[in-house]
């Protein structure tokens, strides 16, 4: 039975987004979330009733929010919001991003400064427990004004509109509501608004990629682990006394790691056994995994603050009656997070793809040419660092910020808008050339492993036993390409190392 998880707009966590997502844990709102949306609700139909003059309640939208709607066609302005904004292009998202998408929304409105009405919440909260997923498409967010197009997609069913996916079938959205034995709503004052005004395509990718990006981290190290094992590299390098004098607490803790998972090891040297120094692509690994950490810990810092944030507009504070536009919707906290932590984890397959080309190229390492012991008749793995060397130059492409970017829009009333769903569309294609980076290293490192002889490290020990399970050693040419997608299949689902 897939767990339950309560939500009430404060507390949700990034593993809880990844469990809904990924697992297919159902939500439900809490009791006092319950309440507070309809606190909030009630302050809208107020307004409806007293035809006050209130921005996306009694006015259009964007340029014409100094257009006044008539109460008898309020309804129809929120229905007309939603069919006009779901405009995007481009492949659907996968199914595990909608599903985040959906649980972000919900959670945002579950804090009760939004003005639906608990019924329309519910139905959100019904079709993802459900699995019925909007097809989304990727493209068409300018990070400001919220997601708008990609979150018009998700409500269009809701309506009984769009398409949908559902039990692995892609049909329209009123037949995919019918088969989960849910109706469409019509929506009234304020909700179209309140359901696309938000940043949950851009967090959501976020969350995802953020969860994936710690992983990387850990077993990233590991990796390195081998490599140095494997080039009888020099643990000096790591010692505390090092690492005190530059106290940034991200190097402190990679150094303390790498000495964790290389401990009892027969294959690592010490300073002037048989060099004095290594090269920086190890020697470095705690200044440089080590800002990937500090950048990881603080997008998570931000991300988990997004998670629980009111990101609408206008926003409804029961509390005094006061209805606020402002500009919570816009997406630069989190295109900033997304480009800086894009940067960062391209760092590690940088690094990695250096390490890589030291373990196959028979000057550097000491070892057989490209690690295989015929050369010539067999290549070995020489291409496989070319292949690390496209994708690392792929991810530079990829990491030009989107956040330095901006295009007015809605006849430059909207002027500066972030760009945070581009970026963080492009953090998640980096996160998984990452991944494959790994991959390559990590066959390698166990290649080299091969050729040499003594006791691994304690964490070393583990990663190695672990993809000689999977991965048996290259002893003539074979397709790689398995190899590589297991590789980086474990890479992907599993901790190579616990302590």
């Amino acid at each position: 039975m897939a767990p339950r998880i309560f939500v009430d707009g404060n507390q949700l966590t990034i593993e809880q987004v990844v469990a809904i997502a990924r697992d297919f844990a159902q939500l439900e709102l809490t009791e006092e979330a319950r309440q507070n949306i309809v606190r909030s609700r009630q302050m809208v139909e107020t307004m409806v009733e007293q035809q006050r003059v209130v921005y996306g309640i009694t006015t259009g939208f964007g340029k014409f929010s100094d257009v006044v709607i008539p109460a008898e066609e309020v309804s129809q302005l929120q229905e007309n919001l939603i069919m006009s904004h779901a405009c995007g292009l481009g492949q659907p998202y996968p199914v595990e991003v909608v599903r985040a998408m959906m649980a972000l929304r919900v959670n945002a409105l579950a804090k009760g400064y939004s003005g639906i009405r608990p019924q329309t919440v519910q139905l959100l909260i019904d079709m993802c427990n459900l699995g019925v997923h909007p097809m989304i498409p990727q493209q068409g967010s300018l990070g400001a004004s919220g997601d708008l197009a990609p979150l018009a997609h998700m409500v269009l069913v809701m309506l009984g509109k769009g398409e949908a996916e559902y039990k692995g079938t892609r049909m329209a959205g009123a037949a995919a509501l019918h088969a989960a034995g849910l109706a469409p709503i019509q929506l009234q004052a304020k909700e179209g608004l309140a359901l696309i005004n938000g940043t949950q395509a851009m967090t959501a990718l976020l969350c995802l990629s953020l969860y994936d990006a710690r992983r990387l981290m850990e077993n990233a190290e590991v990796i390195a682990g081998m490599t140095m094992e494997a080039l009888r590299g020099i643990r000096d390098a790591f010692d505390p006394q090092l690492h005190a004098v530059r106290p940034h607490p991200g190097q402190q803790e990679s150094a303390r790691k790498m000495l964790l998972l290389l401990e009892g090891s027969e294959r690592i040297t010490s300073q002037g056994q048989l060099r004095v120094q290594d090269p920086y692509s190890l020697r470095c690994i705690p200044q440089v995994h080590g800002a990937t950490r500090d950048a990881l810990e603080y997008v998570w810092t931000a991300v988990t603050r997004e998670c629980n944030s009111v990101t609408d507009n206008p926003v409804l504070f029961s509390d005094t009656g006061d209805v606020i536009s402002g500009g919570n919707f816009h997406g630069q906290p989190m295109a900033l997070a997304a480009d800086f932590l894009a940067i960062a984890m391209a760092e590690l397959a940088n690094i990695s793809e250096r390490r890589t080309e030291r373990l196959v190229n028979p000057q550097l390492s000491g070892l057989p040419g490209f690690l295989t012991e015929k050369g010539g008749l067999h290549s070995g793995f020489m291409i496989t660092q070319y292949v690390a060397a496209s994708i690392v130059s792929e991810n530079k492409v990829l990491c030009h910020p989107a956040s330095v970017d901006s295009i007015p829009s809605s006849a430059n009333q909207e002027d500066h808008v972030s760009m945070g769903t581009t970026a963080a569309r492009k953090l998640r294609t980096i996160v998984d050339n990452v991944r494959k980076v790994l991959a390559i290293e990590y066959l390698a490192a166990a290649q080299a492993i091969d050729f040499g002889e003594g006791r691994l490290g304690r964490g070393t020990a583990q990663a190695y036993q672990r993809i000689r399970q999977e991965i048996p050693r290259l002893l003539e040419d074979r397709e790689m390409h398995p190899d590589l997608a297991k590789a980086e299949q474990l890479l992907q689902n599993e901790w190579l190392w616990t302590m």
